[in-house]
């Protein structure tokens, strides 16, 4: 039989509950300075010290206040942390608050330090149950949004300084970001219910639960990245008016938008303001302050929408499991207006202004941030904002009408990328997968063709340089090459320094990989020979057995051109992580030229090129199953002036629809699949790349025309 709980144990988690919760802001303040505390960066913000006395001044008159007779502790302060509540009468304007010079942080600590003492007297006392528990709770919650508001209004305060400077040394997180899981979670449609019940604490907005009928659908499984984001970007994304809502493409016009909020463009790529301070965009990681507007023209431009929040609901209840970064990264934009339930009521008395009164005009995100207490949010947590707001940590996770994958293979990489990148309004497919054994073998033809100068003009270039390089190296020395390393510039490297302990090569193809390997073994009986089948964009250490010698990274080829700036940056980051202190890092970068002679280079006379690039369609037919017509797509080599780089793309001859497994893909008569970008550089900006990954750059070396470059970085 179950036993009561004592009336004394339920005051202990109240009080409990209450210290360790009020405890988070004032910690989140510390860091920072008192004119950071009250400084105010746009009219949706509010400054810090303002936050701390807020939510003190909630708990004050929501529960305190609420007794016969109850003194302010200073009923001067109740129009300036009253917020928005009309019913309590005067109050300041949100986008006046910074203004406010008075109180002294001083005074609104000492403030809140008294609300915390009348409340603990309060709650020993015991709280009444219906209306003023509930109270209790709305209040812990209120506090916790604004733990997370404080946080964004932060971060826009600093974003508005030229020092860029970091409020914290590192972003302060309920965990960590998950990894993505690949694909689509496809749901049956029919009748369901959503909304919270009537256990437990939620918001007046988020009941009564009500029926709602959905068709079949599918959810992305990740969210959408800083990499697809960049891919909108370079696609025009903020310049089609195609994509946008009139409204939005108002606000795109008026205030100039052409990125996320906090992005710049710098030369190593773009950068972004974080509560850390500015760092590189990460490509990887899910992308953050967007707009409704922007969310929705991207979805709009990739060829997918936005999901209902009551699709977004019902996914998150029936399969929690399916998605990376639910709810512990970004709030994710809705298609839903944020309006009343059928059955709304609002809360009693003057706490019925929390919600009802700004159902209009605003859009509904579901999930929670990183910046979202743990345990704060819930599957029917409605949060709202204006569709133009982009300060909050909001980002995307497209939905689509039906199935969208079979359940076989969904989680293959190559499977998977395929999926991805022909469903995209503009069709991409990444580069990394034309070296099956076929295609390393056309690869190795093109750098025989005559019009193909960098493998050449790279080869004698390090032929020149490699002594003098390699003479740093030190004995004992383990070659890290990204890529298959059977050619000509590997041997070259090798033939340099011969004291290395052992070579390392990282290939994404098996079968290219180890016959590179056998044929470095059969030359090179004395070295260690351990290759690694791996993404070079996702590197891991050296095998052990390398012994602990110096790092040397070796990636010739201009194959880093392949890879956004972005990309590029994570790279040589990931790198610089994984080879560690001391280690050096040979790049290989091709240097910007007439486009005459770049475009020739990718595309040969003999075709040899072409048939390199079909090969990709090849290899999906074999491995996928699907059924593309390779000879019905025309190899197309472009230079891109904008962004610095040659373009490959395969372009339909025909109307066509090509299928995998389940689904189909269309095809219309001129629309292309881009295959692959190679940047083309100049010193400075290999110079910022490599000071953006935290390397430097120790040497540049130019060879002849058609020249090619080749960079020494040091740690």
């Amino acid at each position: 039989m179950n036993q009561p709980v004592r009336v004394s144990t339920i005051i202990e988690q109240d009080v409990e509950a209450y210290r360790r919760l009020r405890a988070r802001l004032p910690q989140l303040a510390a860091g920072l300075s008192a004119e950071d505390l009250a400084a105010q960066s746009m009219p949706d913000a509010s400054p810090g010290k303002w936050h701390l006395g807020h939510v003190s001044w909630f708990f004050e008159t929501m529960i305190l206040a609420a007794r016969p007779g109850y003194m302010a502790v200073d009923a001067r302060l109740t129009p300036l942390f009253n917020s928005y509540y009309e019913t309590l009468g005067e109050r300041v304007d949100r986008a006046e608050r910074g203004l406010m010079t008075r109180p002294s942080l001083a005074e609104v600590m000492a403030y809140r330090d008294e609300i915390d003492h009348r409340m603990e007297v309060r709650l020993a006392e015991g709280l009444n149950g219906g209306l003023e528990r509930y109270l209790f709770e709305l209040g812990l919650n209120h506090e916790q949004q604004h733990q997370e508001l404080f946080l964004m209004d932060v971060l826009n305060l600093m974003s508005r300084s030229k020092l860029d400077p970091a409020a914290y040394g590192e972003e302060p997180r309920a965990g960590p970001v998950q990894d993505r899981l690949g694909g689509w979670a496809s749901f049956e449609g029919g009748l369901t219910e959503i909304g919270a019940g009537d256990d437990g604490f939620a918001f007046d907005n988020e009941r009564p639960a009500y029926k709602v009928w959905l068709e079949s659908f599918s959810l992305a499984a990740d969210l959408v990245t800083n990499e697809d984001w960049i891919e909108f970007i370079d696609d025009g994304g903020y310049r089609r008016v195609e994509f946008w809502l009139a409204d939005g493409w108002a606000r795109v016009k008026a205030e100039g938008w052409a990125a996320p909020l906090y992005w710049r463009e710098e030369a190593a790529g773009w950068s972004v303001m974080t509560l850390g301070g500015r760092r590189p965009v990460d490509p990887a990681a899910p992308v953050r302050h967007v707009s409704f507007y922007e969310a929705d023209a991207f979805a709009r431009w990739s060829g997918r929408r936005l999901p209902t929040e009551a699709e977004w609901e019902y996914a998150a209840r029936a399969d929690p499991a399916a998605f990376s970064n639910l709810t512990g990264e970004v709030w994710q934009w809705t298609a839903s207006a944020y309006a009343p339930y059928p059955g709304f009521r609002p809360t009693e008395g003057t706490a019925a202004e929390y919600n009802g009164k700004f159902m209009a005009n605003q859009m509904v995100l579901r999930g929670g941030a990183f910046a979202t207490l743990e345990g704060h949010a819930r599957p029917s947590y409605r949060n709202f904002y204006y569709p133009h707001q982009r300060w909050m940590f909001a980002g995307v996770r497209l939905a689509a009408d039906g199935a969208q994958i079979e359940e076989a293979g969904a989680h293959d990489a190559f499977h998977q990328d395929m999926i991805d990148g022909l469903s995209r309004r503009s069709k991409a497919l990444p580069p990394k997968w034309f070296y099956d054994a076929e295609g390393s073998r056309l690869f190795e033809a093109i750098t025989r063709l005559p019009e193909y100068y960098p493998t050449r003009q790279e080869a004698a270039l390090l032929r020149r340089i490699a002594p003098e390089w390699a003479a740093r190296f030190g004995a004992g020395a383990v070659l890290v090459e990204l890529g298959s390393g059977a050619s000509e510039k590997t041997r070259i490297v090798l033939d340099a320094a011969p004291d290395l302990a052992a070579y390392a090569p990282i290939d994404i193809s098996p079968t290219a990989l180890n016959e590179a390997a056998e044929r470095i073994r059969a030359d090179y009986p004395g070295l260690k020979v351990l290759p690694v089948v791996g993404d070079f964009e996702h590197l891991a250490p050296p095998p052990v057995e390398a012994g602990p010698g110096r790092r040397i990274g070796f990636f010739p080829g201009s194959t880093i051109g392949n890879l956004t700036p972005e990309a590029a940056t994570a790279l040589l980051r990931s790198a610089r992580a994984v080879l560690g202190e001391d280690a050096l890092f040979i790049l290989g970068v091709d240097l910007v030229k007439a486009p005459d002679i770049l475009i020739a280079a990718y595309d040969d006379a003999q075709g040899v090129t072409a048939a390199f690039n079909r090969n990709l369609l090849i290899r999906a037919n074999r491995e996928l199953g699907m059924d593309f017509d390779p000879g019905a797509y025309e190899h197309l080599a472009l230079w891109n002036a904008e962004h610095s780089r040659m373009e490959m793309h395969l372009k339909a001859t025909r109307p066509m629809t090509v299928h995998l497994g389940k689904l189909a893909f269309r095809f219309n008569e001129g629309e292309t699949v881009h295959t692959e970008s190679s940047r083309k550089y100049d010193e400075a900006s290999v110079r910022a790349l490599a000071e953006a990954a935290g390397w430097r750059l120790e040497a540049f070396e130019v060879g002849p025309d058609p020249a090619v470059a080749l960079a020494l970085l040091a740690t």
